[in-house]
């Protein structure tokens, strides 16, 4: 009997892994990574021509970002507005992006007229990976994102 007990704590133990690898904002809590703005500042690239610049005055530029599923998915009406804006980290203790945060583990990025915003997640320890995408489970539809250079 108590060989059955053993088994049936495995098989729960594992069944409640999995439950929580698959629902909704696990896969970010799970395997996310925390970035500092020095590490987020210079040009991030995914490898198919799409780049961003993140600079240390908050603010980015981008090329062929407005190409992306996740910028028509995020509903703005004039994608190109994203070839420019402002950068910002969510802190941790709240649902809004806040330009004073100095580290973070998602990206808050914002048309330079306001109206339009995509959010990126970041994961993987030593060489972090940025993922723009409004669901961070949904294996980064987008492509991930590598930085390759320094900011200014």
């Amino acid at each position: 009997m108590h060989v059955g007990r053993q088994a049936w704590r495995a098989a729960a133990l594992t069944a409640a892994a999995t439950a929580l690898t698959v629902s909704c904002g696990w896969a970010a809590a799970l395997y996310g990574s925390e970035v500092s703005a020095d590490q987020l500042e210079g040009r991030w690239t995914d490898g198919s021509g799409t780049s961003l610049t993140f600079n240390s005055d908050r603010t980015f530029t981008s090329e062929h970002f407005d190409r992306l599923p996740v910028v028509a998915d995020a509903g703005c009406s004039d994608p190109s507005v994203l070839s420019s804006g402002r950068w910002a980290f969510y802190a941790s203790s709240t649902t809004q992006a806040d330009e004073t945060a100095t580290r973070g583990s998602i990206l808050s990025l914002d048309s330079s007229d306001d109206s339009c915003s995509v959010s990126a997640f970041f994961f993987g320890d030593d060489d972090p990976a940025m993922c723009p995408t409004d669901d961070p489970d949904a294996n980064c539809p987008t492509g991930y994102f590598h930085r390759t250079g320094h900011g200014t």
